[in-house]
């Protein structure tokens, strides 16, 4: 039979109908290519430093399942956070991370007016997940994600008390409720439930954001009682206080979690709790991979494991992440899955603001105008040795920083102080080189490093250009006051008594 259709069809109607056509087939086009694109599996630790992975070289902690990442994956020894304009470093860090810029150029608070990381991938046909700590603001966090469960808006809380809530089925945050398991284990079993609910119609983004290691050093006693068995030892800058003011050290919550002075004692208890709380995140971790597999999505889910800052833990005699010193910004960072190669690493100097844009390059997406981090997939596929030249650690007025493959500059424009380690002989930053000459041009080479930065990031802040020796600080027997999330042992431990060691273990420690 005969079309009844006239052939003589007026030339707009055509026009109209062809443009149609296009357009459809250019929506299946975007969702069938969002459909093949790799799901993104994101694992964040809160206050982890770089040195506490069994794989990546500490031989005194459990990390099996992270160290399994890294065989899998690609290990980014040079990764920092970059500095912050918050004693809660978390703040800006996590604003940086979502938002691919510096903290010179967003709200970090709220992350207001700025396209963040998971909002993109939903509007590229993602489905967005989220769980676990978000420390700006729940108007950034209901644009970023579409679903999420135990979701903490804070910084911090009691690892067994844990205020979370849900996002309801009607787009809304349900009320507050305390979870009802140890952190990692709560936004765990959340991650897990949302992977297994996962049908593979759309790829998926799924954001993990644990709240350990960060205190309170609390976990489950027998992840403590491991490490109070065979004590960790003392960092290799161990001293009893960092002996200047850094404009941090005074009544700061973070360094009134130990007495002043700091001693061996206090230091490697605390650490002991510390290596519990990753070793314990660490299993939590293997519960999420293993569902993952059971879900048969692993062989196309990109696993990305990173923390948001360091910590002291007695380093230079501090205890939180208040500095520019390596504990404190260095963060780890391992990306594994298709396309990258197993058991590979590098020392190039990255950011965790790096992530966005290398997301954008990986799944083929249009970055958005005005991110200021780098794709580090050429790091991996061997195209580049390095990304940058140097790093760049700026933190509130406080603190400066640069280091380059060898040199490090500290600059304190409060007092006037300047340090320069050698990071080749001394990694650890304990021998101040800034006043001997044999090293000036190195101080002046850094602070021309510096000055570029500045003008780069728009940091209008005046440095010292000559050292000023700073005045001396004594702090022994400072009264302190704990915060409401400390559970009672800990307050009897670290501020109601001087500490008694859980074991002395005298083949197991490092000298200061």
């Amino acid at each position: 039979m005969e079309s009844q259709i006239p052939i003589n069809i007026p030339a707009r109607v055509r026009m109209i109908s062809a443009v149609l056509l296009v357009a459809f087939g250019l929506i299946g086009a975007a969702a069938e290519g969002a459909a093949r694109r790799p799901n993104i599996l994101f694992l964040f630790a809160d206050d982890m430093r770089a040195d506490t992975i069994a794989a990546h070289g500490n031989p005194h902690i459990r990390t099996p399942n992270v160290d399994r990442l890294a065989a899998a994956g690609f290990s980014f020894h040079g990764n920092y956070v970059f500095g912050g304009n918050n004693g809660a470093v978390c703040v800006p860090s996590r604003a940086m991370l979502m938002s691919g810029k510096t903290w010179f150029h967003i709200d970090a608070p709220t992350l207001a007016g700025t396209k963040l990381l998971p909002e993109l991938l939903g509007e590229q046909g993602y489905a967005t997940f989220g769980t676990g700590k978000w420390h700006n603001g729940q108007a950034s966090w209901l644009r970023a994600f579409q679903r999420g469960k135990t979701i903490l808006f804070g910084g911090m809380s009691d690892h067994t008390k844990v205020p979370v809530r849900d996002l309801g089925a009607d787009g809304r945050l349900t009320a507050e409720r305390t979870g009802e398991r140890f952190s990692s284990e709560l936004f765990a079993d959340s991650a897990i439930e949302f992977i297994r609910g996962q049908q593979g119609a759309k790829p998926f983004f799924a954001y993990v954001a644990f709240t350990a290691p960060h205190d309170p050093r609390q976990p489950p006693l027998r992840y403590r009682e491991e490490y109070y068995r065979s004590l960790p030892p003392l960092p290799a800058n161990f001293l009893p206080q960092l002996p200047f003011d850094n404009g941090m050290m005074k009544d700061l919550r973070d360094e009134n979690l130990g007495a002043w002075p700091r001693t061996e004692a206090m230091i490697r208890d605390q650490l002991a709790e510390y290596y519990g709380l990753i070793t314990h995140m660490d299993e939590q971790i293997g519960r999420i991979l293993a569902a993952l597999r059971q879900s048969g999505q692993a062989d196309n889910t990109i696993i990305l494991f990173a923390a948001d800052n360091g910590l002291a833990l007695g380093g230079h005699g501090l205890l939180g992440k208040q500095s520019v010193f390596e504990h404190s910004m260095r963060t780890p960072l391992i990306i594994a899955g298709p396309g990258i190669p197993a058991g590979g690493s590098t020392k190039a100097f990255t950011y965790l603001l790096d992530l966005f844009p290398t997301l954008c390059d990986v799944l083929a997406i249009t970055r958005p105008p005005g991110l200021e981090g780098e794709s580090l997939r050429p790091l991996w596929e061997g195209k580049q040795a390095r990304v940058r030249d140097s790093v760049f650690l700026p933190f509130l007025d406080l603190q400066r920083a640069v280091r380059d493959d060898r040199w490090k500059l500290i600059a304190y424009p409060k007092i006037g102080h300047l340090q320069m380690f050698d990071l080749r002989t001394d990694p650890h930053e304990t021998i101040n080189l800034i006043d001997r000459p044999e090293h000036a041009v190195h101080v002046a080479r850094l602070q021309q490093v510096m000055r570029q930065w500045q003008a780069k990031v728009g940091d209008p802040l005046k440095l010292p250009t000559e050292n000023h020796p700073p005045a001396r600080v004594e702090l022994t027997g400072r009264a302190r006051v704990p915060d409401a999330w400390q559970p009672d042992w800990i307050v009897k431990k670290y501020f109601d008594a001087p500490i008694v060691p859980a074991q002395q273990s005298e083949g197991s420690r490092v000298a200061p």
